[in-house]
């Protein structure tokens, strides 16, 4: 008979299985667009419900068929720009040369952070740099949330330096809706902090088998941890940190956006989450992250060649909660 074999249990595509530093997940690398314009946006997760929607995929066995698809909403409030951020690069890599805020700012933005004083240097003030970012901050007061504290992060511009300049001195203290950087139809990547579930055994952490009912010292544990000298077993399943990490999804459908959020709002709200008021979008598929957590929505920076294109006609979508 052949030997009995079993799969290792738990991945190692992603080590370690650290706690993210905050609840903002942190974007790398930005994709190469030659327009001028905000390479990402942010919202707050909804939930999931389903969709009908008119399947428009050229390969797909069901094309020009009604089908039902699994579909996520994520609120959008505007984001205001914060400042503009200049980057030098050094022997170490890129470093902030400089930083011009706008005007006026969000008395809120002082529950996050201390507000600086008012610096008189000018954009134009900035002749050689490498790189430009926006800092933007997010306007929680807006939705239904219970939240007024911002959060605050760096978004890249696509286009050249002269593109990218033009760009921040347009926008520097005003606010950029969703419909104004992603389109329906195009496909983006999410960055997000997973659900957090505190510390787990190797059972629920790694999906290792309950052992047998006359095993010796553990039953919900590894046979096996390795040798008694030598290294750390890092690659051994063991208990630790579950949830609440940093991960990307690559290439996720953005369906439709949307201005009414009457056309989604259930009678009594979203479990967990309320009424939505504001701009909201429409993935294809689940996302990472509970309800009310902060999405990151970044220009796709690896696209799929044959994904995007045109969105497909959503016929209805489940309201009844």
């Amino acid at each position: 008979m052949p030997s009995r074999r079993s799969p290792r249990r738990g991945s190692l595509q992603f080590w370690p299985r650290k706690r993210a530093k905050r609840f903002i997940a942190r974007a790398r690398a930005w994709a190469n667009h030659k327009d001028a314009t905000l390479l990402g946006f942010a919202g707050y997760k909804v939930g999931m419900t389903h969709a009908m929607i008119a399947d428009n995929k050229p390969t797909s066995l069901t094309k020009g068929q009604e089908i039902a698809c699994p579909v996520t909403v994520i609120e959008c409030p505007p984001l205001k720009v914060l400042s503009v951020r200049f980057y030098k690069k050094n022997d170490y890599g890129l470093a902030v040369s400089g930083e011009v805020l706008a005007e006026k700012l969000d008395k809120e933005l002082a529950r996050k952070i201390t507000i600086p004083k008012k610096t008189k240097k000018k954009i134009d003030d900035f002749k050689e740099f490498d790189d430009i970012k926006l800092v933007v901050h997010t306007q929680p007061r807006l939705t239904g949330i219970g939240k007024k504290k911002p959060e605050i992060m760096e978004i890249a511009i696509g286009g050249s330096k002269e593109d990218q300049i033009r760009f921040a001195k347009e926008v520097l203290g005003k606010v950029i809706a969703v419909k104004d950087v992603l389109k329906p139809g195009q496909l983006i990547d999410i960055h997000a902090v997973t659900t957090g579930r505190g510390f787990q055994g190797p059972v629920k952490r790694m999906g290792v088998s309950v052992r047998g009912r006359k095993s010796e010292k553990t039953k919900r544990g590894p046979a096996n941890v390795g040798p008694w000298t030598g290294g750390k077993q890092w690659r051994v399943a063991k208990a630790g940190q579950t949830g609440f990490f940093t991960r990307t999804e690559y290439n996720k459908p953005l369906l439709k956006i949307g201005d009414n959020p009457e056309e989604i709002n259930p009678k009594s709200g979203f479990p967990r989450y309320g009424v939505v008021k504001n701009s909201y979008i429409i993935l294809n598929g689940s996302i990472p992250g509970p309800r009310k957590r902060l999405i990151r929505l970044n220009y796709a920076i690896r696209p799929n060649k044959n994904g995007g294109g045109e969105a497909p006609t959503i016929n209805s979508i489940d309201t009844i909660r």
